[in-house]
């Protein structure tokens, strides 16, 4: 078993995985206030005394308005930095590569969590800055008759937004993350910009695919600008979404991303609307994975997919 590819190491850049082994992002919903506790100690932690290669912490989100409901990881402030750096430094500890990806639930955002039902969440004292957590999006469009109607982004929003990923990129770096993920997927707002479903905009960012993409492209710059060459750089897309979305504009995505300083794409599919991932198709074991074997062949960039 030693000899399987599985258990080899792999070096990215300057970062080597002991393994290949992947932990990948998972809601925990249990931050208090979007700082981590005990929980997310011990959640991460476990796999990476466990053995894994790499631990990779849930979404974590760039802005307020990005969350995506109660619980959710922050780091849109300096002041998560400290308490990220003893998720970061105890994963370490065990011989594991600390990950963490970047977010922000777009449309999606202000919900339920999903024991309560996954619907709009009510207003209610729990919440202290209800106002402040509106949810945006490209474009004033819902994610279905089930959710509210979005606020548009104003194109300068959508610039401070691109701004608001490299800052959240150089907390994660002084936190000890050692990989960055970018969430592009799951029909969140890096994903409402790619699709045509979600982003009817008339200005730089909306229209033909180039300008759909670009959010993306102008993000994943800030993001590099601030995190160091050294240390990879992922980002996860819904290869095939099922409403326009599929594996030939993901690989062109992808070959842009590359260039920019992207080392891996992390494959996934299906959320900018509430069809399955796949449609028409057995969700099974490794179901992902000839969405990664097309966006590497097509765009000539390590590929990883969703489980």
């Amino acid at each position: 078993m030693s000899d399987m590819l599985l258990f080899s190491p792999m070096t990215i850049r300057g970062v080597t995985l002991k393994n290949r082994i992947v932990v990948p992002p998972m809601h925990q919903y249990s931050a208090e206030k979007g700082f981590p506790t005990d929980w997310h100690l011990m959640n991460a932690g476990k796999f990476a005394a466990g053995g894994a290669g790499l631990v990779i912490v849930e979404s974590t989100k760039v802005e307020r308005r990005g969350c995506g409901t109660i619980g959710d990881l922050g780091i849109w402030d300096d002041k998560f930095i400290a308490p990220l750096s003893r998720v970061a430094g105890f994963i370490k500890q065990q011989n594991a590569v600390a990950g963490i990806q970047l977010g922000h639930s777009g449309r999606k955002a202000r919900a339920s969590r999903p024991w309560e039902g996954d619907r709009p969440l009510e207003r209610s004292a729990e919440i202290e800055d209800w106002d402040a957590w509106t949810p945006v999006a490209p474009s004033a469009i819902a994610h279905s008759e089930r959710w509210p109607v979005p606020r548009a982004l104003e194109t300068q929003e959508v610039k401070d937004l691109v701004a608001a990923w490299g800052q959240a990129a150089r907390r994660a770096h002084e936190a000890g993350f050692d990989v960055l993920e970018l969430h592009g997927a799951h029909g969140y707002l890096v994903h409402e910009f790619l699709s045509e479903r979600s982003n009817q905009r008339s200005d730089q960012y909306g229209g033909s695919e180039a300008n759909r993409m670009r959010f993306l492209i102008e993000v994943t710059e800030a993001v590099r600008a601030h995190w160091p060459d050294h240390k990879p750089l992922f980002v996860r897309l819904s290869v095939e979404d099922n409403a326009g979305w599929g594996p030939e504009q993901s690989a062109r995505l992808a070959s842009i991303l590359k260039a920019k300083g992207v080392d891996v794409i992390d494959c996934s599919s299906g959320g900018i609307s509430e069809m399955a991932p796949i449609l028409g198709k057995e969700i099974k074991y490794n179901y992902q994975v000839p969405l990664a074997e097309y966006v590497r062949a097509h765009a000539d960039i390590m590929t990883m997919a969703v489980a």
